[in-house]
């Protein structure tokens, strides 16, 4: 039941992390939907880790070189989707505040999918592997 909780959890937080970031569009003083290509980094961002768990081999050691550049290119997709909302509020694309808003939905999006590797990714009988 502990599972189910924390599943619904966790879509809980990444409807508020989309509010924020559709806040930052939708809004009429704001009004441009430039900021909706963070999706990309949203969908992006897992997919160096599940490569690295598929290739990677089984074994219990601390680190393996798969797995550290599955980290390094998670890091470098997370930093570039803060860094986007930036760029675009710097060359004056969009406004400060819409970029406040979309920085706060990442920051609450990628805290929910690391929510969700850390609740599902153990391996044991209610596990995202066996979805």
């Amino acid at each position: 039941m502990a599972g189910v909780k924390a599943l619904v959890a966790l879509s809980f937080s990444g409807a508020i992390g989309l509010t924020f970031l559709m806040l930052g569009c939708a809004l009429e003083y704001y009004g441009v939907y430039w900021p909706l290509f963070v999706l990309i980094f949203y969908f992006l961002c897992p997919i160096p880790h599940f490569i690295a768990r598929r290739v990677g081999d089984d074994s219990d050691a601390a680190s393996s070189a798969c797995r550290e550049l599955a980290y390094f290119f998670t890091t470098g997709i997370v930093v570039s989707a803060f860094g986007f909302p930036i760029i675009l509020a710097r060359v004056e694309a969009i406004k400060w505040g819409a970029c406040g808003l979309v920085l706060a939905g990442n920051a609450v999006i990628f805290l929910t999918i690391l929510g969700f590797f850390l609740v599902f990714g153990r391996g044991d009988d209610f596990s995202w592997e066996q979805w």
